[in-house]
C-alpha cells in the first residue's frame, strides 16, 4: 500500500488517498443469524406487475438509491444515474412510448423462442405498472464520463457495475417493504429523449416501485435450490 502521504488520482482526475478500513468483526453467532434472516426475507421477494396507487414514502426510495450507489464499480467510476419520475404527464409519455415498442416486440420482433419463454409468465404489451405504481425510477448507464468542458473519458465494466447497483437497489427496496419490477422495453432510446438525458447516458432499466395491489397475483414460480446454483470446489 502506498504511504498515507502519497496522493492517488481517480479516473476522472479528482485526487483521493487511501484511508484505514477496520470495521468491527461481527461475532459468528450474530453473523449466522443475520445471514439466515436475510436469506429468508429475500426469498419472499417477488416481481410485481400490479401495484396499489397508495403513495410510498419518497425518502425510502431515495435511501434505496443511496444504497444502490454504494455498489462497487469498475475503477470506482460509478457510471450510473437514477431518475425519479414524478410528473404524471411524463410518466404517461413513457408508458405510451414503451407500449408502442412492446407491441412491435410481442407481434414478432422478439422471435418465437423468446415469446415462448415469456408465455408462462403471462406478460403482454400493456404496461399499466408504468402509470399505476406510485414511484418510477429510470436507471441510466454512463458509457463515458462527460466533463463540463465536453471532455470525455471512457468508463469500464459499465454493464457489470450498473447491474450490481440495480441488484442492490432491488434488495434495499424489498427489505424496506416495497415491491418493484424491472422493465426493459427494447429499444429504450425513447427514455433518453423523454427525460432529456445527456448523450453519454444510455437507458438500462425502468423500475416501477410501490405496494402490491390488493388483488395482486404473481406466477407460482420455484427458485433453484442452493445445491443447483452453488458449486463448491
Amino acid at each position: 500500500m502506498p504511504p498515507q502521504t502519497e496522493q492517488w488520482t481517480s479516473t476522472h482526475g479528482e485526487p483521493y488517498r487511501p484511508v484505514a478500513y477496520r470495521p468491527a468483526r461481527m461475532p459468528s453467532g450474530e453473523s449466522l443469524a443475520r445471514a439466515a434472516e436475510l436469506r429468508a426475507r429475500m426469498d419472499e421477494r417477488r416481481t410485481v406487475r400490479h401495484f396499489s396507487p397508495d403513495p410510498v414514502p419518497e425518502q425510502v426510495v431515495r435511501d434505496a438509491v443511496a444504497c444502490a450507489a454504494t455498489a462497487p464499480s469498475g475503477a470506482h467510476q460509478q457510471p450510473w444515474t437514477f431518475v425519479l419520475v414524478k410528473d404524471p404527464q411524463v410518466r404517461r409519455r413513457i408508458r405510451a412510448a414503451a407500449e408502442r415498442e412492446e407491441e412491435l416486440s410481442y407481434d414478432g420482433r422478439l422471435g418465437e423462442e423468446w415469446l415462448a419463454a415469456l408465455r408462462p409468465i403471462g406478460t403482454d404489451s400493456v404496461k399499466t405498472h408504468l402509470t399505476d405504481a406510485p414511484a418510477l425510477l429510470v436507471v441510466f448507464q454512463q458509457r463515458h464520463w462527460l466533463g463540463p468542458d465536453g471532455t470525455k473519458r471512457k468508463h469500464y465494466y459499465v454493464d457489470e457495475s450498473v447491474g450490481i447497483a440495480v441488484g442492490m437497489l432491488l434488495s434495499a427496496l424489498h427489505l424496506s417493504g416495497l415491491a418493484a419490477l424491472i422493465h426493459t422495453p427494447s429499444p429504450m432510446r425513447f427514455l433518453s429523449q423523454v427525460l432529456e438525458r445527456p448523450a453519454n447516458e444510455k437507458a438500462f432499466a425502468v423500475i416501477p416501485i410501490g405496494y402490491p395491489a390488493d388483488d395482486c397475483e404473481v406466477p407460482d414460480l420455484r427458485r433453484k435450490s442452493l445445491d443447483q446454483v452453488l458449486v463448491e470446489v
